[in-house]
């Protein structure tokens, strides 16, 4: 159940079933309970104690030391429970001495790709880490927490029960309970990318066109169909004026303008 690349501490301790993948590195103060399996290249440092049937993908940094200027090496530790997954990339600190000297994950967790978790926080059951989703140090999540990819929670804050956060939401402060929390979509465009396309050869006369399409589509008081109605009436001879009213047309979630 060992792969002979593997490099583990005679002072780790492994369930008699646990699975090592190639190229693993298990470092000693490691305790892995029973059914849990360890992809390629996922590197465990401890003082770091893993339940039963947690399953890490390749590339896994689990246990790692705080992120933290303060951090002078003292003793601290990160413990998970059972049934977790934690996909390739993902980064769990170890805990801060002056922060309770303790990160602690439970039961039924789903990390995806390039999640982190830092120094000293504390998360519940039956979270959801959507990609990229981060934890500063200190932060409390609770149980059936969904915390949407590239969404960042600062340092200190508490997430309540059945918490929803939308992708890319920066939480400065304590997420409610129950609540859905977005940061605000000011997306917007900002004309056409007129540099761009003139280097990949588009021409002068094809860049106008787009240009006033543009126009008739953003900036005009024209009603949608009525934009897209009159860009392929007077831009016909433009393929590609044709092309971006229907990918405007086709839409189903709407185009930013």
């Amino acid at each position: 159940m060992i792969d002979a690349t593997a490099i583990i501490s005679k002072d780790a301790v492994l369930a008699a079933d646990v699975t090592v993948g190639a190229y693993v590195v298990i470092g000693p103060n490691v305790t892995i309970g029973s059914g849990t399996v360890i992809g390629p290249f996922t590197h465990i440092e401890g003082p770091t104690t893993i339940g039963e049937r947690n399953r890490f993908y390749g590339h896994a940094s689990i246990g790692g030391p705080p992120q933290d200027l303060k951090f002078k090496g003292e003793r601290t530790e990160l413990k998970i429970g059972n049934d977790n997954v934690f996909r390739e990339f993902v980064t769990i600190n170890r805990g801060t001495a002056g922060g309770g000297g303790i990160t602690t994950i439970a039961n039924d967790n789903f990390f995806m790709a390039y999640s982190h978790v830092a120094h000293d926080c504390h998360i519940g059951n039956h979270t959801v880490f959507a990609n990229n989703a981060t934890l500063a140090g200190h932060v409390e999540i609770g149980d059936y927490v969904n915390v949407g990819a590239f969404s960042a929670v600062h340092q200190f804050c508490r997430v309540g029960d059945h918490a929803f956060i939308g992708g890319g939401t920066m939480c400065t402060q304590d997420v409610m309970p129950f609540a859905k929390t977005v940061s605000p979509r000011g997306n917007q465009t900002y004309g056409i990318n007129s540099i761009g396309l003139e280097r990949k050869g588009f021409s002068k006369e094809t860049v106008e066109a787009l240009q006033r399409a543009y126009r008739i589509l953003v900036r005009s008081k024209l009603k949608l169909e009525d934009a897209l109605m009159k860009i392929e009436s007077d831009l016909s001879n433009y393929p590609e004026a044709r092309y971006l009213a229907e990918f405007v047309r086709e839409s189903k979630r709407g185009v930013i303008r």
